[in-house]
């Protein structure tokens, strides 16, 4: 059975001489595998650093963040390393990909990095790689490949080590409108395909057209959660008229912006080097 993932009262405060910010202030929410949700918001809204906190990358002062009974927000750091590489896939804007290696060894350095490499799991790198279309680019080197093909590649490694939660963060930024669509449907049809929850953060409302829900940030609040499938194809600019989606307001303070670093377990050029 695949895991949930709940943020129950996380709170998140930096003292800054005399001042005290709460960065996250008593957030709750509850994903479920299959679902695939995009967090939304303006610049400063607090996206990023709500995306850290559940990749456990920012630990909270109070509160917990639970993934499949395990408890993140508890963990030490050698414990979030392993953690992370296990039940966790990331996709960032950049990619991360290991230059000098090929496509089909950038994703398989997943499975080296889990104790995963064997026959059955280059046979799945194979056919997950046949499944977004690099079949014939898999001895490919990345600075061969396009913008849309590196951040299929992203996708293919963020998913082959089988983890229960993926997250990606604006991983559309770079490409044009034509890719952007065809690497977001396709990151929402395996996240659904394999069961998994995925979480998506995104300046570009146009991609919340291939989520479940929408999680809605502005001025620093989770100000509300979208799940109706009307309301999220209007706000995706599906729809022509205007309207105001209804809010469920779950209490929340999330200031900070700041891009998302890559944590330690995940692969980077100096890693493979």
């Amino acid at each position: 059975m695949k895991s949930t993932l709940a943020t129950k009262n996380i709170t998140k405060e930096y003292h800054i001489d005399e001042s005290t910010i709460k960065a996250v202030d008593d957030v709750s929410i509850e994903l479920f595998p299959g679902e695939f949700v995009a967090l939304v918001g303006p610049s400063g809204s607090g996206k990023t650093s709500m995306l850290a906190m559940i990749a456990g990358l920012l630990s909270p002062t109070s509160g917990q963040i639970m993934l499949g009974g395990e408890e993140i927000s508890q963990m030490s750091e050698s414990q979030l390393t392993s953690f992370r590489r296990r039940k966790i896939g990331f996709t960032f804007q950049s990619n991360n990909l290991v230059p000098f290696l090929t496509v089909r060894e950038n994703v398989e350095l997943m499975l080296r990095l889990n104790g995963r490499y064997d026959k059955n799991g280059r046979q799945r790198a194979a056919e997950l790689l046949e499944r977004l279309g690099l079949g014939e680019r898999m001895n490919n080197l990345p600075s061969q490949l396009s913008g849309g093909q590196k951040q299929r590649v992203a996708i293919a490694r963020s998913l082959i080590h089988d983890p229960d939660l993926v997250l990606a963060d604006e991983p559309t930024a770079s490409l044009d409108t034509t890719l952007a669509y065809q690497v977001v449907e396709t990151f929402s049809e395996l996240i659904h395909e394999q069961n998994r929850i995925g979480i998506m953060v995104t300046h570009d409302l146009r991609m919340c057209r291939y989520v479940d829900r929408v999680i809605q940030m502005m001025d620093g609040k989770l100000d509300g959660i979208i799940s109706d499938r009307q309301e999220i194809e209007a706000l995706a600019g599906l729809e022509t008229h205007s309207f105001r989606p209804t809010a469920v307001n779950p209490n929340g303070v999330i200031k900070q912006n700041s891009p998302l670093q890559v944590p330690t377990g995940l692969i980077t050029p100096a890693m493979a080097s």
